[in-house]
């Protein structure tokens, strides 16, 4: 039998905001969370970008010294995340071993790894920390989540690049129609604000290069887009079975009803122009949901702001909705947060999660001249969703080939 799965706690921390409702009340005000960078290590390598969405609230600030030195920022921004996610939803009640951890990244300990490099290069072995590989990990996110809140289902960890933790929310879907838990924290987190990133992304002519207007460099479907901005953060999530949340009278913000995950096969970095894979990953979705095209309400478009990536996206999405593509209300949040790579897909998560329940689809700033390729339906001022039963989709893409897709419905 399925089971209804419901979202019951949220955390992110980002540009935009440390907290979740800073989050979504930010987005909501067309706040751009781009800004130049200070670091030192800008000038002293000459990395062409000179601007991040860098998270406002820094990890320091939050958590304690002692715990925040034995982690990677990127585990830092897991653990701030998940913690507000599991104050939100009330610290349940669980059996540990009913308890599961699904987390992503799409990068890793990436900080951790090149600093104990540097250190090995220049004070030699005995200075290299005993805690390096523990820290670099890509699954250190997921192991010390799962020893924060004792969470003895699984602990697991998705690494597909930019579709990680809408990855991760899927599988954590389909680990609770399982059986296999009754409560999961799924999400990502990234901090890979680097030098070794920024100038490899650079090099590659991913990036913005709007080094004297920072905060409009990211702009998904207008004509003059050059590229995306590299973010960081982290999103979590609480989701239960209905039953369970309901026994504990839980509040529940939207139901997850299915997910949607495929391959395209076709490039190491580049989407598959034609958009089957993408499209195939959307088509599973609505079928895990049982619902049709005709039913979705609001999507959240992975819409980096790449030349290519967005008009891809909008030819895989118009193999699914038809015409109809041109009618519903999309929104391409990147623009305000910038691109968080493993971790952007949880936060996307919970802005459609926040769109569904407020009825509203936040705006895509830095709407200058549309591109006719890309005509999704995007303002720079929030779109109403209307009444009844909403249906919203999230979408990301990323290296390799992956395709994600997350399905949200509103709670009537």
């Amino acid at each position: 039998m399925t089971k209804r799965i419901v979202v019951t706690g949220i955390g992110a921390t980002s540009a935009l905001g440390g907290t979740a409702p800073e989050n979504w009340a930010n987005l909501l005000d067309g706040m751009s969370g781009t800004r130049t960078l200070t670091h030192e290590w800008i000038e002293k390598y000459q990395i062409p970008v000179h601007f991040a969405a860098e998270a406002i609230v820094r990890p320091e600030e939050v958590l304690p010294r002692h715990e925040a030195k034995r982690l990677d920022p990127s585990t830092q921004f897991a653990l701030i995340a998940a913690r507000e996610a599991w104050e939100d939803a009330g610290s349940p009640e669980v059996a540990p071993e009913r308890l599961g951890i699904d987390w992503a990244t799409g990068i890793g300990g990436v900080w951790t790894l090149l600093d104990a490099w540097d250190t090995l290069r220049e004070k030699g072995p005995r200075r290299v920390m005993p805690l390096t590989v523990p820290m670099l990990m890509p699954n250190a996110g997921a192991g010390n989540l799962s020893l924060q809140f004792n969470a003895r289902a699984f602990a697991r960890t998705v690494v597909s690049a930019c579709a990680s933790s809408t990855e991760s929310i899927a599988n954590a879907y389909e680990h609770l129609q399982d059986g296999l838990a009754d409560v999961v924290i799924a999400g990502g987190a990234e901090s890979a604000i680097h030098p070794i990133t920024m100038a490899s992304f650079a090099s590659a002519q991913a990036l913005s290069r709007r080094n004297d207007d920072p905060a409009t460099a990211s702009r998904p479907g207008a004509i003059d887009r050059d590229g995306f901005v590299m973010g960081e953060g982290g999103a979590a999530l609480v989701l239960e079975t209905e039953e369970h949340a309901k026994a504990r009278g839980a509040k529940i913000y939207a139901y997850l009803v299915g997910g949607g995950v495929t391959a395209d096969a076709y490039h190491i970095t580049g989407n598959d122009p034609e958009g089957g894979g993408a499209a195939r990953a959307v088509e599973a979705a609505l079928a895990q949901a049982g619902a049709s095209p005709d039913e979705v309400s609001h999507i959240n478009a992975h819409a980096t702001s790449t030349p290519v990536g967005d008009p891809n996206e909008y030819e895989a999405l118009k193999r699914v909705f038809g015409d109809r593509i041109d009618e519903i209300p999309v929104s391409a949040t990147k623009a305000s947060t910038g691109h968080l790579l493993g971790g952007t897909g949880a936060l996307e998560a919970i802005y459609t999660v926040l769109a569904l329940r407020d009825r509203i689809a936040p705006p895509t700033i830095n709407m200058t001249e549309p591109d006719p390729a890309v005509p999704f339906k995007l303002s720079g001022q929030s779109q109403p969703l209307g009444e009844g039963s909403l249906l919203g989709i999230s979408n990301s893409f990323g290296f390799g080939g992956h395709n994600a897709v997350v399905a949200f419905r509103s709670v009537d």
